[in-house]
């Protein structure tokens, strides 16, 4: 067994763990294996040992992966998304988790229409207000929803969340139940339903599933260190 696998069997069983501790089914949480600087080669293994559904945050390694690997795979596009990338996204991605502003979401909308693609998207919601983070504040959100056409090709799903690093674990309860509190508050207030919440990365991926995260995102966990000078 690679080092992958054996990675990805010890992730799936402290997911398992996590959402059966929770009174949650091991179903509701979905995996997504972040494969961000790591070669085709590495996501090839990781298919191999069972992955179907990956993340990458820059459009350019998603053109220069996807065409290498299985047409099945469920690809995710999880970075921070540029108006002048959307194209490339859409033509690739399943999932886009980081809508982050209305005229984003109304590019995608209208590129989605005219490629004829109907991807899930998230909007991402800077919960923790850190000024380094991308996101939505959480008072933005309702207004995305508002005016999201019923027809929209690419619906809103649900939102996403990246917490702080190197916080305690009280900190991270507040911020990742902050966006499922929020994400209640919308559905009851919009009518617009919100199955989905992408919380949680290696490091916190466990109290993220303890919140009520129904994709956690791992990289590092599953591939190892990460070295940005790699070739794809």
């Amino acid at each position: 067994m690679s080092q992958i696998a054996e990675n990805l069997n010890r992730i799936r069983k402290r997911v398992a763990h996590a959402a059966v501790s929770s009174g949650r089914e091991v179903s509701a949480v979905k995996l997504l294996a972040v494969s961000k600087t790591f070669p085709a080669d590495a996501v090839a293994e990781a298919y191999a040992a069972g992955q179907r559904c990956f993340g990458e945050n820059r459009v350019q390694e998603l053109e220069a992966k996807a065409p290498k690997l299985p047409a099945e795979l469920e690809w995710h596009q999880i970075g921070h998304l540029q108006a002048n990338k959307v194209r490339g996204a859409l033509q690739f991605s399943s999932w886009i988790h980081a809508v982050d502003s209305l005229p984003l979401l109304q590019r995608i909308e209208r590129l989605a229409a005219e490629m004829d693609t109907h991807p899930k998207l998230l909007l991402e919601v800077n919960v923790s207000g850190e000024e380094s983070k991308f996101g939505l504040r959480p008072d933005e959100v309702a207004p995305l929803l508002e005016w999201l056409p019923s027809s929209a090709p690419a619906p809103v799903v649900g939102l996403m969340t990246m917490a702080p690093f190197d916080v305690p674990e009280p900190t991270l309860h507040e911020v990742f139940g902050g966006l499922r509190l929020l994400r209640d508050r919308l559905q009851q207030e919009t009518g617009h339903p919100l199955p989905e919440l992408s919380m949680g990365m290696s490091g916190d991926f466990e109290i993220a599933i303890q919140e009520g995260a129904t994709i956690v995102r791992v990289g590092s966990a599953i591939f190892g260190h990460r070295d940005y000078n790699m070739p794809l």
